[in-house]
């Protein structure tokens, strides 16, 4: 065990680093998609209001269907999930590249590649979180989700530039990188499950690997999923912060969105718009490198409060900030301090979950903080045609001000302490909140 507690012991965990190459690759895939989607609907239909029913119904699929993929998670084997994941993702970027090609990306089309994706990323991305439980013990958790924060900056800077040079060159061009990346991390995800495990890190990992039975249990799915929920509001010090995130969520989502349309409505290239992207990821990066430091050092409470107090401040330099340049380095101010405060909170809750019910928990959790996401693309397209750039940038910048202060009055949020107290604090609530239907 103490081998691993090691920061280099993350470097030497073979099985860590081939689902962080899979998780890597499926992430800059589904980067490019995120980045080209929203761009390429705008192009085509010259109406934010319909680019932004696009967004919002591709993620209402994707909340939606994170609680089946919760329970898949943990039903099971979730190596073999991620592969299967991945490749239907492969497939069906094929599809667009397809359909690129033929110029035939239209409302309609551009909709259902939407949903399509979405919905296999509800279905299969809980399971790909959920198996970090099983490769990383709870000692080197903080610090492994301090990496995939720097891994996630590094796509946030490669996705933007990468995805509008590939957008000047065709539709179909994105597709094709799109396709090659998910090949990546089915072949990363199939290679992982061809690895066998390090018994000793078997040992040190936290509540052990699933075993099949708790995988296949003989009960419904809405009972399932109710055990994710009723588990996670059971728990005093998790669910402080479930409001919290889906307002914040909600509102830096739809000021960001909101600025992305206002540029492509002034007349900026997609080049220059993945500018906020490059700068975001710069940003993101360096405060990822920061990252391990505060979470080993300071209290998660205070990361997280003093994190989003700082991006709310931010945020109120995009009102009077209109040049790309200008609103890159407003956004990197208020991005900065955001991989601190998902690897606090980020490992917090995976070192509190029991392995057994980590799909579902993590699915319940990510519906209730991306709850109101769906949101943010409506409120951006139709603020914008209604009510103009500086009014629907005020009331998302609103939202987010009342998230600080939820977070600043909840003494749950406030008491998490640092990483090295996690496990102990953890074990303070799960003995009054033992695992549902075990």
């Amino acid at each position: 065990m103490t081998a691993l507690t090691t920061p280099a012991s993350l470097w030497t965990n073979l099985r860590y680093l081939l689902w962080l190459v899979s998780d890597t690759a499926k992430g800059l895939g589904s980067a490019l998609f995120g980045f080209a989607i929203p761009l390429i609907a705008l192009f085509v239909t010259d109406d934010p209001a319909q680019a932004g029913v696009i967004g919002g119904i591709g993620m209402a699929v994707r909340v939606a269907t994170t609680l089946i993929g919760g329970v898949l998670a943990d039903r099971h084997r979730r190596i073999l999930l991620m592969l299967l994941g991945a490749g239907i993702a492969a497939v069906l970027s094929l599809g667009f590249t397809m359909l690129a090609l033929g110029d035939a990306l239209t409302f309609t089309v551009l909709l259902v590649v939407e949903v399509l994706l979405m919905l296999r990323a509800g279905l299969f991305e809980p399971a790909s979180e959920s198996a970090l439980k099983e490769l990383v013990p709870d000692a080197a958790m903080g610090r492994a989700q301090a990496a995939n924060q720097g891994r996630d900056a590094v796509l946030q800077l490669a996705g933007g530039p990468l995805g509008g040079a590939l957008l000047a060159v065709g539709a179909w061009l994105v597709g094709v990188a799109m396709t090659v990346c998910f090949g990546v991390a089915a072949f990363m995800a199939w290679l992982l499950r061809r690895t066998p495990a390090d018994p000793a890190l078997e040992a040190a990992v936290s509540n052990g690997p699933v075993p099949a039975r708790d995988r296949n249990p003989a009960r419904g799915v809405l009972r399932e999923i109710g055990e994710g929920f009723g588990w996670l509001f059971s728990r005093p010090d998790l669910r402080g912060v479930l409001f919290v995130a889906t307002i914040i969520n909600l509102g830096f989502n739809a000021a960001l969105t909101t600025v992305i349309y206002a540029l492509q409505q002034q007349g900026h290239s997609a080049l220059t718009i993945g500018l906020l992207s490059t700068a975001a990821g710069a940003a993101m990066l360096v405060g990822a490198l920061v990252a391990p430091m505060l979470v080993a050092k300071v209290p998660a409470g205070v990361v997280v409060i003093g994190a989003l107090g700082i991006a709310v401040v931010g945020m109120l330099g995009l009102v009077p900030v209109h040049g790309p340049l200008a609103l890159a380095g407003v956004l990197a101010v208020c991005v900065f301090f955001i991989p601190a405060v998902n690897a606090a909170l980020g490992g917090y809750f995976m070192v509190a979950t029991p392995s057994a019910l980590l799909g579902r928990a993590n699915s319940a959790n990510q519906v209730l903080g991306m709850g109101a996401m769906p949101l943010a693309p409506l409120i951006a397209g139709f603020g914008l045609a209604w009510a103009g750039r500086e009014a629907t940038l005020l009331a998302a910048i609103t939202l987010s001000a009342v998230s600080v202060v939820l977070a600043a009055s909840n003494r749950a949020l406030r008491e998490l302490p640092a990483e090295a107290g996690w496990a102990a604090h953890a074990a303070r609530f799960a003995i009054t909140a033992e695992t549902p239907g075990r």
